[in-house]
C-alpha cells in the first residue's frame, strides 16, 4: 500500500472520528435524565415492621418528586444483611438503594456479622426518621420511678431480665448502654421479633424492655406497663408527660432508633445530591411529619455530609457498647 493511499485512510477515519463525537454531544443534552425508569428500595426486613412502613410512606411521595415509581423491596433475613449485601453489591447507578438502621450498619459489622463495610461499600444519602422508644417496666415490680428501679436492680443482680428482639438489634444495644450507665446486672432474653418479647412482658414473664412508641404507649395509657423514660434526649410529642430517661437520672443518655437512606459506593454525586433533594423534600410537608408522627417516627432530613458525620458518631458509640457487653451474633 503506497504512502498516500495510507495517509488518505487516516485522514478518512479522522474526520469519520470527529463526525462520530459531534453526533454523541449533540445527543448528550438528549439523553432521558436520571431518573428514566423505577427505583428499587430495599428494605432488609420483612413486610408490617417499621422499616417498612416507613420506606411505604415515604416512597409514595419521593415517586411524585423523581416521577418515577418507587418500588418496595422486602430482602429479610440474617438480622437485615442480606437486603444491606445486595445493595452494596448493586451497580451504583442511583437505581437500587436501602433503607438501614443502626443494627444493619453498626451492630452486626461490630459482631463480625458481614461481608460488607460500612462506611467503604455504601454513598450515604440521608437520615430519614428517628422512632423514638420507652423503658417499660412490668407493674408487678414495686418500682415507679426510674431511680427506684435502679435500687431495686441493684439489689437483685442477674435476677431480672429484659427482652429484646435478637442480638444486636435496637433494643438490645438500647439496654445493654443502660445497664452501663446504671450500674445494674440485669440478664438477656433474645426473641425472634419484638411482638413475642412484649407478649412476655405483658405477661409478667420479663421484668423491663426498651419499646418503641407505638408499641409501648398504648400499653402505658392503659395501666400495662409502668414507663420509666423516654430513651431519647428529648420528649416526645405525643407524650410530653413522659420524662426522659436524662432527666429522670441518667445524664446524657440517649438511644436513637433511626433509619437512613444509603445507595452503593460510586454512586454519581449527581444523583446521591438528587435523592437527598427528593426525599428530604418528601419528609418536610406538614402532613407527611404529622403521618409519620402517628405511627412514632420522628422526620429527620439533612444532606448526605451531616449523615456521615452523625453515621460516624453512633458507630464510635456503640461499637464500644458491643465490645463492652461482649455481644456475639444470635
Amino acid at each position: 500500500m503506497s504512502r498516500f493511499i495510507r495517509l488518505l485512510l487516516g485522514s478518512v477515519m479522522f474526520m469519520t472520528m470527529l463526525s462520530l463525537m459531534a453526533v454523541l454531544a449533540q445527543a448528550a443534552p438528549n439523553r432521558p435524565a436520571y431518573p428514566d425508569k423505577s427505583v428499587r428500595m430495599v428494605v432488609p426486613f420483612v413486610p408490617g415492621g417499621p422499616s417498612d412502613i416507613l420506606a411505604r410512606a415515604l416512597g409514595q411521595s419521593a415517586a411524585e418528586r423523581l416521577v418515577q415509581p418507587v418500588v418496595i423491596d422486602n430482602r429479610g433475613g440474617a438480622g437485615g444483611n442480606i437486603g444491606a449485601e445486595i445493595v452494596a453489591r448493586s451497580v451504583p447507578d442511583g437505581y437500587t438503594i436501602l433503607l438501614a438502621t443502626p443494627g444493619i450498619l453498626i451492630a452486626n459489622p461490630a459482631m463480625g456479622k458481614v461481608s460488607f463495610d460500612t462506611l467503604r461499600d455504601f454513598a450515604p444519602v440521608t437520615l430519614a426518621a428517628n422512632m423514638t422508644s420507652i423503658m417499660v417496666l412490668h407493674p408487678s415490680v414495686p418500682a415507679r420511678t426510674l431511680k427506684e428501679f435502679i435500687d431495686y436492680a441493684r439489689a437483685r443482680p442477674k435476677l431480672l431480665t429484659y427482652g429484646t428482639s435478637g442480638n444486636g438489634s435496637a433494643s438490645h444495644l438500647g439496654t445493654e448502654l443502660f445497664k452501663q450507665a446504671a450500674r445494674v446486672d440485669i440478664m438477656h432474653v433474645p426473641y425472634k421479633g419484638a411482638a413475642p418479647a412484649v407478649t412476655d412482658l405483658l405477661g409478667g414473664h420479663l421484668t423491663v424492655m426498651l419499646i418503641g412508641v407505638p408499641v409501648s404507649l398504648p400499653h402505658v395509657r392503659t395501666g400495662r406497663l409502668i414507663a420509666l423514660g423516654i430513651a431519647s434526649s428529648q420528649r416526645y410529642p405525643a407524650a410530653m408527660d413522659l420524662p426522659t430517661l436524662a432527666e429522670s437520672g441518667l445524664p446524657g443518655f440517649e438511644v436513637a432508633n433511626w433509619f437512613a437512606m444509603l445507595a452503593p459506593a460510586g454512586t454519581p454525586s449527581a444523583i446521591v445530591t438528587r435523592l437527598n433533594a427528593e426525599f428530604n423534600a418528601a419528609l418536610k410537608p406538614a402532613e407527611m411529619r404529622e403521618r409519620l408522627l402517628k405511627q412514632g417516627f420522628e422526620s429527620a432530613g439533612g444532606t448526605p455530609e451531616q449523615f456521615t458525620v452523625y453515621l460516624r458518631a453512633e458507630m464510635e458509640k456503640w461499637t464500644k457498647v458491643v465490645r463492652e457487653a461482649r455481644i456475639r451474633p444470635g
